[in-house]
């Protein structure tokens, strides 16, 4: 499919939006050209997003495996893979895509697209993920791994501090009432980077004194990891 002057206008804008700019635009054109548009133009299967979906889908899938296995080195297979199911699911691709505005720029066959299909959670997912297969074509893998990222990684964190049996923090005030019958309090002591890219670090103190420290990408991290060192220090 040729890209006309306008939607080549469209596109290079949206690339804003989406914080990638492609070395090659049809990629990002073709990611957004939903099955249905293909075939009201008698356009050839490839020229829809299929294929691109079917790629982004494992390396998104991929990079969360990875950035979760480094990231909770505790953590078994069975949470891992409870973390990742929780984390790549329609739901939250959904959620991600809307924040994208991604729906405005697919292409759709007028019959999809008079029934709502720019808000069809289906649709907008597989969009999604054909646009990741996009940008990890363009640019291969490390700006694939950025770009997942930056739109995951606090669905990630937050997937991975509800596992009841990892939540330090509780561990440790249920620890510290039962024995001192007392509550702690968090603290930020320094935060740099951009806002994009924050650094947090956080003690955990009990009365005056110092329980724990931690560093994370965020204050909830930063906290959890406070509190984990906390219990190994006051557990010996």
């Amino acid at each position: 499919m040729k890209i006309n002057k306008r939607r080549w206008a469209i596109l290079k804008e949206y690339q804003k939006s989406i914080g990638y700019t492609f070395k090659d635009l049809e990629l990002l054109n073709r990611a957004l050209i939903h099955t249905s548009y293909a075939n009201e133009n008698n356009l050839p299967h490839f020229k829809s997003n299929q294929r691109l979906e079917f790629l982004g889908d494992a390396v998104l899938d991929l990079i969360i495996s990875e950035f979760i296995y480094i990231e909770y080195p505790d953590f078994p297979e069975g949470e891992l893979t409870k973390i990742r199911a929780n984390v790549v699911c329609e739901s939250t691709l959904v959620k991600i895509a809307l924040q994208l505005g991604l729906g405005n720029y697919i292409f759709l066959g007028k019959g999809e697209e008079s029934t709502g299909g720019k808000e069809r959670p289906s649709i907008l997912a597989d969009a999604l993920e054909a646009l990741i297969g996009a940008i990890y074509l363009d640019g291969g893998l490390q700006e694939a791994r950025a770009f997942i990222m930056r739109l995951f990684y606090d669905e990630v964190v937050d997937t991975a501090e509800k596992q009841n049996y990892r939540d330090y923090k509780t561990a440790l005030q249920e620890l510290i009432q039962r024995d001192y019958g007392d509550r702690l309090y968090y603290e930020v002591i320094s935060e740099s980077g951009p806002d994009h890219d924050k650094v947090f670090t956080v003690q955990v103190k009990l009365k005056n004194n110092i329980l724990g420290r931690g560093t994370g990408k965020s204050k909830k991290e930063a906290e959890q990891i406070a509190a984990k060192a906390a219990l190994e220090e006051l557990k010996g």
